[in-house]
């Protein structure tokens, strides 16, 4: 069953029960907009008791919240333990009841939760006005609108519900998601919630760095990256949340190499490349690329110059990408593609070996994707890019990875001992190979013998 189906029928089995349910939240303002909603949210006057009592399947993931949720018949089922309860679970429905909160005294969840049968005590809540609005699926998909959500929509405004100040206390990472938001559908955000974000920015250190995380890898993969760090600079959460970004403004290039002006404009320039549902690990490789500049930066007689830049970018990477709990996978992606960012420009030079070695790093269309919006957002030259475009589209994967001539055996089996020679010589094979040199084991042997005599 589709999800929107599945949502249609748990309003119709809730009202059947002598509730109150409606669709609410973020698919509203999708189905209004006309997109489809990632995710479908059912708000009742049914507490948890009642929800569970009535499905015959739930999981209680935030019951003291009124939050339940509901599996899609025929979907993947959806694992509540896979993220934290507050966030939504493929294949599933969340139904919450209607309720006030309390006070928000650790800036994510309220002390208290008073379940309500008013659905306009309920929306108050909220953090937008574009998400608070109801639609009554039953009756011609009516909209409860009780916020003034149609017509922010309608001006493309993103402003919160009720006092900013008060919306941004209860969960410091409204301001990320308001940038979030903004950047999405191309809307402002409104001038007095943008005034509180910028006095309240300081305050999103609260906030854990998973959380952090995830909304910047969404502003990253949602195809408006530019727009979204531009709004992250002005509304003064960009220095908080990634100093390292921030600290690229204002640090100048060679113009020679980079006509764009500073490494903050080119690496914007990156970011507006990036397309809609890019992979992660591309979208922050484009982001941390010349992370390691603004620590280098000198002015050496000929030229500007950033000595080091990529140690130093790949050190800071793996900081950050530890801070932020990266996966170990992502963090070695991220961590590559910034360690091997500038080696396009040595490509049509290296040696065979080398050049075959480097087109089989892992995930190389990244890195490829990585060179080319490089390029792109300086000085434009594909040059390398379209090099190793043909060189990849000659060569057969096993000329990339070939299978090995000799083994660590047949080197014992001639008397060499296990040892750091070893893995030299079985690389220096390698090089025969990758370079045409040793064709087959007869060969690989004799060179080994005639090379590395005992």
């Amino acid at each position: 069953m589709q999800p929107k189906a599945a949502a249609i029928e748990i309003v119709k089995t809730l009202r059947g029960h002598g509730h109150q349910a409606y669709l609410v939240g973020g698919c509203v303002r999708d189905l209004l907009l006309g997109r489809d909603p990632a995710d479908y949210d059912v708000a009742t006057d049914a507490i948890p008791d009642q929800v569970m009592k009535i499905f015959p399947k739930t999981w209680a993931v935030g019951a003291q919240f009124g939050v339940v949720l509901v599996p899609v018949p025929d979907e993947p089922e959806c694992d509540p333990e896979a993220t934290h309860p507050q966030s939504h679970h493929h294949g599933c429905i969340e139904v919450a009841t209607f309720r006030s909160d309390g006070v928000y005294s650790d800036g994510r969840h309220p002390d208290e939760v008073r379940f309500s049968q008013d659905p306009r005590e309920d929306v108050q809540r909220r953090d937008f006005t574009i998400n608070g609005m109801l639609l009554d699926p039953l009756n011609h998909d009516e909209v409860l609108d009780f916020v003034g959500g149609r017509a922010d929509l309608a001006a493309k405004i993103i402003r919160t519900i009720g006092d900013p100040r008060q919306r941004f206390e209860e969960d410091k990472l409204r301001m990320l998601r308001a940038v979030r938001f903004a950047a999405r559908f191309e809307y402002e955000i409104a001038p007095e919630t943008m005034a509180v974000i910028q006095q309240l920015s300081p305050q999103i250190s609260v906030v854990s760095h998973e959380r952090v995380r995830d909304e910047l890898t969404k502003m990253l993969t949602e195809g408006h990256a530019r727009r979204a760090f531009e709004l992250l600079d002005e509304s003064g959460l960009l220095i908080q949340v990634l100093p390292e970004i921030a600290k690229m403004k204002g640090v100048q290039q060679p113009p020679q190499f980079h006509p764009e002006g500073d490494v903050w404009i080119h690496t914007l320039m990156l970011l507006e490349q990036l397309p809609p549902n890019c992979s992660p690990t591309l979208a922050w490789g484009a982001l941390l690329h010349d992370v390691g500049k603004p620590p280098t930066f000198r002015r050496a007689p000929d030229r500007i110059r950033f000595d080091g830049h990529v140690d130093v970018g790949v050190r800071m990477t793996e900081v950050l990408g530890k801070q932020m709990r990266f996966s170990n996978e992502q963090l070695d992606q991220v961590s590559a593609l910034v360690e091997n960012h500038m080696k396009f420009a040595e490509v049509t030079h290296m040696r065979e070996s080398t050049l075959k070695r480097f087109m089989r790093l892992p995930k190389f269309d990244e890195h490829m994707e990585l060179h080319k919006m490089d390029c792109l957002a300086s000085h434009r030259n594909l040059g390398s890019y379209d090099f190793l475009k043909q060189k990849m589209e000659e060569t057969q994967p096993k000329e990339i990875r070939p299978e090995p001539l000799v083994t660590g055996a047949d080197l014992i089996a001639l008397g060499h001992r296990p040892g750091p020679l070893f893995k030299e010589i079985l690389s220096s094979v390698e090089d025969g190979q990758l370079e045409g040199r040793l064709q087959s084991r007869e060969q690989a042997m004799a060179f080994v013998q005639a090379e590395f005599p005992l």
